[in-house]
């Protein structure tokens, strides 16, 4: 399967467990994976063929603007579902750092989910 990659998108939400760490949006970086098949994009060279990946970034830098989480785990499914919904890929993956913990670089989630049809291998 064909990928997409967004490496690193920086995005600026409130998220954290206590309330005054979601009292401000937070710098998050957000990587992305998306799972396409390029046959028809390639042959012939149609944006509409594939997954815009400017829209993607787009729309995940104001997926939070309206609301917090508490959790990036729930950030993170919430991204997935939403790429899924609109974006149709086979598969997404998201992967959020947040930068909270002293003395590491970051903390990290990643979740995988499947379109629709597709079930996991194993």
């Amino acid at each position: 399967m064909d990928q997409i990659i967004i490496n690193d998108l920086t995005v600026f939400i409130r998220v954290g467990v206590p309330e005054a760490e979601r009292a401000k949006p937070q710098r998050l970086l957000v990587t992305v994976e998306l799972d396409h098949d390029f046959t028809a994009a390639a042959r012939n060279d149609r944006l509409q063929e594939t997954i815009d990946y400017h829209a993607v970034a787009v729309r995940l830098a104001a997926f939070g603007r309206r609301r917090s989480w508490k959790l990036i785990e729930t950030l993170a499914v919430d991204m997935a579902e939403m790429i899924l919904r609109e974006f149709t890929p086979k598969r997404v993956s998201i992967e959020i750092k947040k930068f909270i913990l002293p003395k590491t670089r970051h903390v990290a989630v990643r979740v995988t989910r499947l379109g629709k049809g597709l079930r996991a291998e194993g």
